[in-house]
């Protein structure tokens, strides 16, 4: 099959962040073959009119935990100690494989349909081989690329990666799988001077599979993880390390030194409060950048948002320290240019995927996608095509999606996918977890309690105020 987009403004992301207007890119099969300017359409092709619109490469999310996609927008009002009380304490250890499956199957799709052409599955709920057979079958259901980054909230990490079913899961689930669906092991570090988590990673050595870890969570991760990884050689490359917020120069040293990335989760660590979004700290310290979304419990499935919280809240922490020294900021240092990097390059770098996808180059793999609505008043003019990609465009503009050389995709609506059958997948989920905990239990872990407050008396408003006895009249 072929593809050809025409005319199109096109982000290559290429090492040079070469733009080309009015410009062409040919899919053949499964890959890129040409990018240029009237190129020559085979036989058969489908073409794809760009005029107006963006044609840059499918984004990547590093880190969104697929199978609670059940429960989109529960817990809008949590702070990170809530979601740890339901999901790790309460009420996680509820969910069925068919439930993960549910979860999965509807953010794989969420996924696509906002251009998100990879997505690393962080699967902390899977609790049995059968979940996490459940979670793969969901992946497999749909036309995307994923990583899976096994893991398992209800046992430590030197439990269930020495469990022979584990190995025999990764073998029969995971091997062979090229890079259409990979495979990370997904745990946390928790600063126990007795490292418990050694075995866990001896056996990802083993496997040769990336670790990936929230690390400097307020509260849960600390210093202490990152130093007892650095001191038994377990920080590589290939480490990811998500949120990282709350850390020291020290641990931030350490990460830089030996090559890592930080997935960052900006909407996630501004609201739930793991620490400040940390991209001002990463760039002083050179460490490399990818973008995630966390989870749709509370947030959006998509990387527009990620790429405008990011920029917003590391130009408002730019702006806070140079306050503080009673100085202003007259030139934004992270760009827009920078955060779509992130979205699309830094994520592929990250999973050790840049020779094959990220960017718009002949010979790599074609995961394309076409920001282009002509019904959308928003979508012209583009004049700084890096700006209308994070600060202008949604979802709803995201017109074309091709993965692997396979349009998904196509004037706004999904191609071949069966919604229907996620949404009563997810359905069903709903009507169990409700049953099963109580509507009253239910409504309850969604509306947690609010604090009493007092509001502060403020003589400067209009009304009955006795400044001398500084008390309200009555």
């Amino acid at each position: 099959m072929s593809v050809l987009f025409r005319n199109g403004l096109v982000l290559t992301m290429d090492n040079h962040h070469t733009v080309l207007r009015d410009a062409d890119v040919l899919v053949v099969d499964d890959k890129i073959a040409e990018i240029g300017t009237a190129l020559t359409a085979p036989e058969g092709a489908v073409e794809i009119d760009a005029t107006g619109g963006i044609v840059m490469p499918g984004m990547i999310d590093t880190h969104r935990h697929m199978w609670q996609t059940a429960m989109r927008g529960y817990g809008a009002d949590w702070t990170l100690t809530q979601y740890f009380v339901w999901y790790y304490l309460e009420s996680g250890k509820r969910f069925r494989p068919e439930d993960v499956y549910a979860g999965n199957l509807l953010g794989a799709i969420e996924a696509l349909d906002a251009g998100v052409t990879t997505t690393v599955d962080w699967s902390h709920g899977l609790q049995t081989i059968d979940h996490a057979d459940a979670a793969v079958d969901a992946l497999e259901a749909v036309p995307g690329r994923f990583v899976l980054a096994y893991g398992n909230i209800q046992q430590g990490p030197w439990q269930w990666s020495a469990a022979p079913e584990f190995r025999d899961f990764v073998n029969r689930r995971l091997h062979g799988k090229g890079d259409m669906l990979g495979f990370q092991m997904a745990f946390d570090v928790t600063g126990d001077p007795a490292f418990p988590e050694k075995a866990a990673f001896e056996v990802a050595r083993e496997l040769g599979a990336p670790v990936t870890t929230h690390a400097g969570v307020w509260g849960a991760t600390n210093d202490d993880g990152i130093r007892l990884m650095h001191e038994n050689g377990f920080m590589t490359p290939q480490s990811i390390y998500v949120h990282a917020a709350t850390l020291t120069r020290d641990s931030y040293n350490r990460i830089a030194a030996t090559g890592g990335s930080v997935s960052v989760s900006t909407e996630s660590e501004q609201s739930a409060g793991q620490g400040y979004p940390p991209t001002w700290q990463l760039r002083h310290h050179d460490i490399p950048v990818s973008l995630s979304m966390d989870t749709s419990v509370w947030w959006s499935g998509d990387l527009f948002s990620a790429m405008r919280s990011t920029l917003g809240a590391d130009r408002s922490r730019e702006h806070m320290e140079a306050h503080r020294n009673a100085e202003t900021v007259t030139h934004c240092h992270l760009r827009a240019e920078q955060v779509v990097d992130w979205a699309t390059m830094g994520g592929a770098r990250a999973l050790g995927l840049d020779s094959v996808v990220g960017s718009l180059e002949p010979g790599k793999k074609a995961d394309i996608v076409l920001i282009k609505n002509d019904h959308s008043p928003v979508m012209f003019p583009v004049l700084h095509p890096y700006g209308h990609v994070a600060f202008q465009a949604q979802r709803g503009d995201v017109d074309t999606v091709v993965v692997n050389g396979r349009i998904v995709k196509r004037g706004g609506r999904l191609v071949d996918v069966d919604l229907a059958a996620a949404r009563a997948a997810i359905g069903r989920t709903v009507d169990y977890l409700v049953g099963d905990m109580g509507e009253e239990a239910w409504a309850k872990g969604m509306n947690p309690d609010v604090p009493e407050t007092k509001v502060t008396d403020n003589p400067y408003t209009y009304t009955d105020y006795d400044a001398g006895s500084a008390q309200w009249k009555h």
